[in-house]
């Protein structure tokens, strides 16, 4: 099985914890070898990775209009 950039996202959350925007999901993304494609397609896959991320209930959004999540402390 494959494992999606989410998962990939989300294990990082769950070790590193913080506060998350989408340059940090990218790199984060990009150090785990998903860094295909150009910057504009990095940053949308990391915002998508973020907002599955926010619907697992893992991070909630902390900024109206923007990219910023905070992970949930458990």
């Amino acid at each position: 099985m494959a494992v999606t950039h989410a998962q990939v996202l989300e294990k990082a959350i769950r070790s590193l914890g913080g506060t998350w925007d989408t340059a940090r999901a990218a790199q984060t993304l990009r150090d785990a070898g998903r860094g295909s494609g150009d910057r504009r397609q990095q940053e949308k896959r990391a915002r998508q990775a973020l907002r599955d991320s926010a619907r697992s209930g893992l991070i909630e959004k902390t900024h109206p209009s923007r990219a910023i999540y905070r992970a949930h402390e458990r």
